[in-house]
Parts: C-alpha cells; structure tokens; sequence
C-alpha cells in the first residue's frame, strides 16, 4: 500500500446541535426533542432538523455533560479487534491499552467477527458515545465510510490490516515477507509439493501471505497447485476437516505452510489425527500458546505483537495531540522462529 501520494487534511470542529439549530432555523430545545426522540414537534419542523443534521453530518452527544468538564474530550479510544478471544488480538490489545494508560485514556474494544456490517455497526456506536479516535482491525474490504469521521475530527489508525479506501495511518506486519521466508525455508529441506492453509482470501493479511507463498515457488520454478491451496477457513475445525481430506490423498503434500494461528491449529490436529507430524514438516505464521510443547515443536513465523500495538496507539496519540502531517505506513518486521515441525526433511 503506498501513501506517498497522500495527504492528511487538517481536522475540522464536530457539527454540533446549535449548528443544527441554525441551518434549520429552529431553536435548540427543539433539536435537542427530535434527536431525543421526542413526539411533541410538529412533522415538518422536525424534518428539517432531520435535514439539517444530515447535511452537517451530526452525530448524537451522549456524553455532553462530560466533554463540558473535559475540554472537548472524553478520554477514551475505541478498539475495533476481530476477536478479543484470539491470542493476537488480546496481545494487542494489552498493548493499546499500555499505551493508553500512560495517557490517562480508557480503551473501549469490541470484536467484529470477521463481519463489515459489524464493523460499520460498532464504528458507529463508538463514535456516537464520541470516543477520541479509534484503532481498527478491518474486516471489510471497504472503509470509505470512514472519511467522513476523518473528515470531522476523529483521530483514526488501522492495524494488522490495511485499509481500502482512505488514507490513514497503518500498521501492519511484514506478512508477505514473512511468508515468503516461511515457504523458502520448507523449499530449503527439499520440499516441492507444499500445501497453503490459509484465512479467508479477501482479508488483508490473507492476500499478502499467500502471496509470499506463491512468489516462493515461483522463485524456485516450482508449479503452483490450486489443489494444494486450502482457503476460507476461521477456526481450528474447519482447517483440520479440509487438511485431513488433502492428507488422505495418495498426492498428498509433503509440507504445509499454515498461515493464521487458528488454521496452524487445525493442521496440527490433522497431522496428529493422521499420525503424519514426523513426516510432513508444518511452519505457521502467528505464535500459538505452547508452541514448544508439541511433538515435534512448532516452527513458526512471528509477529510482534506488542510493537505493533505500542506503534499504533503511539499513532492515534500523537494524531490526537495535534500531529496532521501525510499518514503513516507502518511495517513491523516478523521472525522465523525454527523450532523442529519446519525442519522435516521432504522424503
């Protein structure tokens, strides 16, 4: 993703309900009974405000009293994650919220899922309670809809995943990178039939990993195999069911790159379950809980995770004290880590 191109308008003042008052030409005790939901005013007047805050683009205060008390601000942050249960988004969120303790600001988190209506959803509802800025994992492939809380003061940073559709300040892992290294390294113990265990394709971190794969194999003139490729699976289940039946193949890979912590799961339990994990080697992308433990243990590509978390709230903050220069593109660089399940020669 290049942003050289882009640049970072400076931030303009909320609409607030006296500016709504005035583009109607009403008071403000009679916007304050439509935004309130109030049936006591007339249709048409209460169109017009409907109208007038529209135009503006004006958001519901929910904590007004508050932001009076603050200066404007409500000291929290809103943390957008794909799911808080999963090892890397709860990493990460401690992270932010490191951060964001030394700063004095609460951290609000919600999953999304995998799901861009809940994205949309619960970017809406953390903006209406007029969170300072917000730090998102996205789960669509579009995030236009945000221009206009850019637009209108709120301080925003994307991490893990990169957006589509506005320049903002990014932070991501080296993911084809370490992709790529992850494929070269079962290339260099000899391995030529590869399988790729992988997320859903239209994510961000999907896309470029298996596309540090591909470009391994085609470095080494090796034949990309569509029936090697196993996608779109999001829990450990799904990705043993699918690996099982490639395994069961008298075809059958003698290497797996899996390139999510939760489908590296799932090819664990399907090579146990085959009674194969000493003779197909296995590297996954992201650490799991005991990665070592296993028999054999578990070579693995590394995020770091805390960095990353540090870089992005460090991001949001500095957009919040005033920072309005061109957005950031952030890389954090991943590790190789060689622990025994990389490192089975092919046979």
């Amino acid at each position: 993703m290049s942003l050289e191109n882009s640049t970072h308008r400076p931030l303009r003042v909320r609409a607030t309900m006296r500016d709504v008052a005035d583009l109607s030409g009403t008071s403000l005790k009679t916007v304050s009974r439509v935004i309130n939901g109030e049936e006591n005013v007339a249709q048409d007047t209460a169109e017009k405000v409907r109208q007038a805050a529209e135009r503006l683009g004006y958001r519901p205060n929910f904590s007004a009293g508050s932001l009076r008390r603050s200066g404007g601000k409500t000291k929290t942050i809103g943390l957008l994650l794909e799911n808080i249960a999963n090892p890397f988004s709860s990493s990460l969120h401690r992270a932010i919220e490191e951060i964001a303790r030394k700063h004095e600001v609460i951290v609000l988190a919600g999953s999304l899922d995998e799901d861009p209506e809940r994205e949309r959803e619960l970017t809406e509802a953390f903006v209406s309670r007029r969170v300072d800025g917000l730090i998102v994992v996205p789960a669509g492939d579009d995030q236009s809809y945000l221009q206009s809380e850019i637009d209108s003061g709120t301080a925003l940073v994307f991490v893990d995943r990169a957006p589509t559709g506005v320049a903002a300040d990014t932070v991501v892992s080296t993911n084809a990178k370490g992709a790529h290294e992850a494929t070269m390294h079962l290339i260099h113990h000899g391995h030529t039939k590869i399988a790729y265990l992988g997320d859903y394709a239209t994510i961000y971190t999907g896309a470029e990993r298996l596309e540090g794969y591909k470009r391994a194999l085609k470095e080494n003139k090796i034949a990309y195999n569509p029936d090697y490729v196993l996608q779109g699976y999001h829990s450990p289940e799904e990705a043993e069911i699918a690996l099982r039946a490639l395994l069961n193949r008298p075809d059958r890979p003698t290497a797996i790159f899996a390139s999510q912590n939760l489908v590296t799961i799932g090819a664990l339990r399907a090579l146990h379950h085959s009674n194969l994990q000493h003779r197909v080697a296995l590297v996954g992308f992201d650490e799991i809980p005991g990665a070592d433990l296993f028999d054999p243990p578990v070579t693995l590509v590394a995020q770091d995770v805390l960095a990353m978390g540090e870089a992005a709230a460090n991001l949001l903050f500095s957009r919040l004290n005033g920072d309005t220069s061109a957005p950031k593109h952030v890389e954090i660089p991943t590790t190789l880590n060689l622990r025994g399940s990389g490192e089975i020669p092919a046979k």
